[in-house]
């Protein structure tokens, strides 16, 4: 099982949020073989943040986060080309369709990517990202052949599965 995470769920690890931390011990715990990835906007996002960050914390946790990625286990993953040309046609159509709004559209990549590399969990505090009408993601995704990955919080998962 593959759980992609969001760029924000990154930057609070980097920050030491108990929540987040709790949650990736859950999930190494209770789904050992599980692999944790990074889909290539999140590296983008982070990326950017690093340099371009609204404040010197956000910039430091996010070259943070870059820097410890493989200590945490966590694994960047790209898309070979024909799959970014993919995920740019889904994020349109999830934008388009009004599951996410039109201007989110990185957020719109991040759920492409991850239902592209086939990703069980989407691991998220994104308030749009969880709102988002899983019914219609759903049905939408069937006509791209994939299947839409849950949408959990750090908190969900402690909540639901920390023993």
């Amino acid at each position: 099982m593959l759980i992609a995470v969001d760029t924000n769920v990154l930057l609070d690890l980097a920050l030491g949020t108990e929540a987040v931390m709790d949650a990736f011990e859950t999930i190494r715990e209770r789904i050992p073989q599980a692999r944790i990835v990074v889909p290539p906007t999140v590296l983008q996002e982070l990326a950017y943040a690093v340099k371009c960050g609204d404040t010197a914390k956000i910039r430091k946790a996010a070259f943070e986060a870059l820097c410890r990625l493989q200590e945490w286990g966590i694994e960047p993953l790209n898309l070979v080309p024909v799959g970014h040309g993919i995920v740019e046609r889904i994020a349109e159509a999830v934008r388009q369709r009004d599951i996410l709004p039109i201007e989110e559209g990185n957020d719109a990549l991040l759920l492409a990517e991850s239902a592209l590399m086939e990703c069980g969990i989407l691991l998220s505090t994104d308030g749009h990202l969880r709102g988002i009408d899983f019914q219609k993601l759903k049905l939408l995704l069937q006509d791209f052949h994939v299947s839409a990955p849950i949408i959990a919080t750090p908190r969900e998962i402690v909540k639901k599965f920390c023993r």
